[in-house]
């Protein structure tokens, strides 16, 4: 599961002013405000800025020729929040270059919500009373207690016991009529369960990220994801045709 909202994209004037620097060609330049109707780019742009014939052309010119002749797609920047799972932000964090995020803290805030099904992608997870594989070859097989859906359900509770456990000994902390040798006691006891849901956490936990990119870093991520085995860069791909002019992005 992945969801992207809040997307927004800035940065496309002074982008193609920038880009007709090399030639000198800023009289050839078609593009400005404008009043448009039936705006298919929604609350996407920062303003009614569009993209004239003339500088479309001379963008998709550049951005064929490669990252290194279409330096003005470093100049478009894109804002989005997306909340996704921890196996998939796992791969999302080898794009160093080029990104900054803020994210949901799981150190800080991992207490702060009852755990439910909801907080994890799940999607796949097999139910067996849905599923027809055969399972005769286990004797020691029982449908329920090895049903994929089933034991993030267990984990989910243990999760919720410890974040019980680790809010009682908060609780505990704010007495002030607490011996320091009692302090001692109960703060380690709160981070033992700190513990606990922390290397517990599955990683189809679902985590929301403001994310801080540009189309040169999106031109770098679509070729090399969108045919790849995880569902959550399919949508992220087509979010990424989605934007205002992908076209410079994705070559078509």
């Amino acid at each position: 599961m992945i969801k992207l909202e809040k997307t927004q994209v800035i940065g496309l004037e002074p982008a193609i002013r920038g880009m007709r620097n090399p030639m000198n060609s800023w009289e050839k330049s078609d593009s400005g405000l404008c009043d448009f109707i039936g705006d298919t780019f929604g609350e996407m742009l920062d303003s009614d800025y569009r993209v004239g014939p003339n500088d479309h052309d001379l963008m998709m010119k550049l951005a064929a020729g490669g990252s290194v002749h279409a330096k003005y797609r470093r100049m478009i920047v894109v804002y989005v929040d997306i909340t996704a799972p921890l196996y998939w932000w796992k791969e999302f964090d080898t794009y160093k270059v080029g990104t900054v995020a803020n994210s949901c803290s799981t150190m800080h805030k991992i207490q702060a919500k009852e755990f439910t099904l909801d907080d994890f992608s799940g999607e796949h997870l097999i139910d067996f009373k849905d599923d027809d594989f055969e399972y005769d070859d286990c004797p020691w097989y029982n449908r329920e207690s090895w049903s994929s859906k089933f034991i993030l359900e267990i984990v989910i509770k243990a999760l919720n016991f410890y974040r019980n456990r680790y809010n009682v000994m908060v609780s505990r902390l704010k007495d002030e009529t607490l011996t320091e040798s009692e302090r001692k006691h109960f703060a380690s006891k709160q981070k033992h369960y700190w513990w606990q849901m922390i290397q517990l956490l599955p990683s189809s936990y679902n985590q929301k990220r403001t994310i801080m990119l540009n189309y040169e870093v999106l031109a770098g991520i679509y070729p090399s994801r969108k045919d790849h085995k995880l569902d959550e860069w399919h949508d992220f791909c087509d979010w990424i045709k989605d934007l205002p002019y992908s076209e410079v992005i994705i070559g078509e």
